[in-house]
């Protein structure tokens, strides 16, 4: 039985993968998580009884103990989602993003290399490590164009500069060491357990609460959305095929405007939980979701648009994407209508729906701060 470590993996993407790994792979899977605030096993208790399935807490900057789980599972596999991911957050605290996202990875690059180079000749060729990284380490495109495989790292916020670090890391392990890497580079994902700070699960919340549903700018800001199931079959696919060295580019060429996923997001909601049966909405005299709406004052460092041209796995290892943008949303507002108490359980004392990302330094030194509700 192959073993395939997951570090990260009681988070939104990673947990997906564990679930996706489990059904449908007869592989052993060893979870490695810090369980920071948008971690939980409340993601994998449905694996919980699994007897492949193994889970332990602690931090990949770690290097002890992520040692100590290396000497213990002896893994065939290697996949990092471990990372602090939202641009908000980083924006008022880089140095974690520093830490986990980077110097994290670098630690994970130390221990793999270590305990790679101890195993005997057919394992170390079949070995992998893949790196999870995003689509914002290159930059913001214009009105035209798309990021693909070769496009220059131009990282514009704090966290896409800590995840082109973690990048640049895994490709000189590669180039360097010989160590068998693969990277991806992912847009948008949504989907099942995202943590409720992220723009769909924030809207849903904020609508069935009838709270102020705020959009960052002139709302015109693009996105390439992708639904997380058909991102874990994409890495499985890279896992399986992709070319040792290689970076691979995943998307379901499905751009939208923030202004036009939230009033999609918004459309769901009406039919699956009309205005009309919401009370907290008829108290404020709103006729519907979209009256929420608001625009708010914009994020400091907002890309303007990204669109990923996913050719290469498509062509190389014959993935594609399958579930549409409208079935996704539909299923995803579904599943966080039926499960309010898990928003409930993961956002306790730790997020409150108030808007992260605020303040700003100004040319001369002096602090401003824009205010706005999220």
């Amino acid at each position: 039985m192959l073993t395939i470590l997951v570090t990260g993996g009681a988070g939104f993407i990673g947990s997906n993968f564990v679930r996706l790994v489990l059904g449908k792979r007869d592989w052993r899977v060893v979870v490695i998580d810090k369980l920071t605030y948008a971690g939980s096993l409340l993601n994998l208790r449905e694996v919980e009884d699994d007897p492949r399935y193994s889970f332990i807490q602690a931090d990949i900057a770690d290097h002890a103990a992520v040692s100590e789980a290396f000497d213990r599972w002896q893994p065939d596999m290697i996949v990092n989602f471990a990372a602090e991911t939202h641009v908000d957050r980083s924006i008022d605290g880089p140095r974690n993003f520093l830490t986990t996202n980077a110097i994290g990875t670098f630690e994970l690059l130390e221990v793999t290399r270590q305990y790679w180079s101890r195993l005997e000749l057919s394992r170390r060729r079949n070995f992998r490590f893949m790196q999870i990284s995003t689509d914002e380490v290159y930059g913001s495109l214009g009105d035209t164009g798309f990021f693909k495989e070769d496009s220059r790292y131009a990282p514009n916020s704090p966290y896409a500069a800590s995840k082109a670090s973690a990048d640049h890391f895994v490709r000189s392990y590669n180039k360097t060491y010989g160590m068998p890497t693969l990277i991806s580079h992912c847009s948008n994902n949504y989907g099942f357990n995202q943590y409720p700070e992220k723009l769909i699960p924030l809207t849903i919340s904020k609508a069935l609460a009838s709270e102020s549903i705020p959009i960052y700018g002139d709302g015109q800001n693009v996105r390439d959305w992708v639904f997380v199931a058909d991102h874990c079959e994409a890495i499985l696919a890279i896992l399986a095929r992709g070319r040792v060295g290689e970076q691979y580019n995943v998307g379901a060429k499905c751009e939208r405007t923030n202004l036009e996923v939230v009033s999609e997001v918004c459309t769901a909601l009406e039919e699956l939980m009309p205005a009309e049966h919401n009370n907290a909405l008829l108290a404020t005299r709103c006729k519907s979701y979209r009256d929420l709406i608001t625009l708010v004052p914009d994020r400091p460092g907002h890309d303007r648009r990204y669109a990923i041209d996913c050719s290469r796995i498509e062509r190389e290892l014959g993935w594609t994407s399958r579930i549409s943008f409208e079935m996704g949303l539909r299923v995803t507002a579904r599943w966080y209508l039926l499960n309010r108490s898990w928003s409930q359980s993961v956002k306790q004392g730790r997020y409150d729906g108030r808007r992260l990302g605020l303040t700003v330094v100004a040319p001369r030194g002096k602090e401003r701060a824009r205010t706005g509700t999220a």
